[in-house]
């Protein structure tokens, strides 16, 4: 699961031209946060996957890998 998260979170930032630095300003938090959620360093907050999923109009299931 973590894998996926990663990587789909990266997919989305990059399939919508955001920097790390660019979707972190959307989401509250800084661009290293956003570099260790893509590397799988860290997980966000339940809040932090809420936004996400609504600023890229996904499920959590989507995000989560379990649905594709």
């Amino acid at each position: 699961m973590m894998k996926t998260f990663c990587e789909r979170l990266k997919e989305l930032r990059l399939e919508n031209n955001l920097t790390t630095t660019q979707l972190g300003e959307l989401l509250g938090v800084n661009n290293s946060t956003v570099s260790r959620w893509e590397r799988g360093e860290i997980l966000p907050s339940i809040e932090h996957v809420y936004n996400i999923c609504k600023r890229f109009d996904i499920s959590s299931d989507y995000l989560l890998g379990l649905i594709d």
